[in-house]
């Protein structure tokens, strides 16, 4: 039986998921994080990832004054959605959000990008970290040129066999 890191039974594809997704998402670098608001209404609002290695958990740095983090507070259910045209990738993943003001993981996730968002630094007293656990996730991955689109086709067409123009995916992260 594989335990996670708090206890929790995981499932015996996660680390196969995680590393698919990893895989993934190299190279996007901004997110679209959507809340729920205090009325129900869903509320996207784009993020840099302060944390690109995916281990499962998302991290991104905000204002701890800012409307996302009261969102979140009221309702930690969140989802991260990336997209890459040039890659024909897709990714959204849904889970649970929290905010920490934790210094000690401040400091580890420090990124010299974040600078011109925070006047203090790393030291900002408004500066917190959004972690967001994964629950699952789902992808589109395909090939994201217009040649890449053309050669598919002429496969498909040469061969006689449609083939999918997108790898799709449902995956379990818990």
């Amino acid at each position: 039986m594989d335990l996670r890191d708090d206890g929790r039974t995981a499932a015996p594809d996660r680390d196969e998921n995680i590393e698919k997704l990893r895989d993934l998402a190299k190279g996007l670098h901004i997110a679209m994080l959507t809340t729920r608001g205090e009325d129900g209404r869903l509320f996207s609002r784009p993020l840099g990832v302060a944390e690109i290695e995916f281990d499962g958990d998302l991290w991104f740095a905000t204002g701890a004054d800012s409307e996302k983090v009261r969102e979140i507070e009221a309702n930690p259910q969140v989802n991260v959605a990336f997209a890459s045209k040039d890659n024909g990738t897709y990714i959204s993943i849904s889970g649970f959000a929290v905010a920490t003001r934790d210094r000690a993981e401040i400091e580890r996730r420090w990124k010299p990008y974040m600078a011109p968002y925070f006047q203090g630094g790393k030291d900002d007293p408004n500066l917190c970290l959004i972690r967001v656990e994964a629950e699952s996730a789902e992808y589109w991955d395909g090939p994201g040129t217009i040649a890449g689109k053309a050669l598919h086709f002429l496969l498909t067409a040469v061969t006689n066999d449609p083939g999918k123009l997108t790898d799709n995916q449902r995956m379990n992260l818990q």
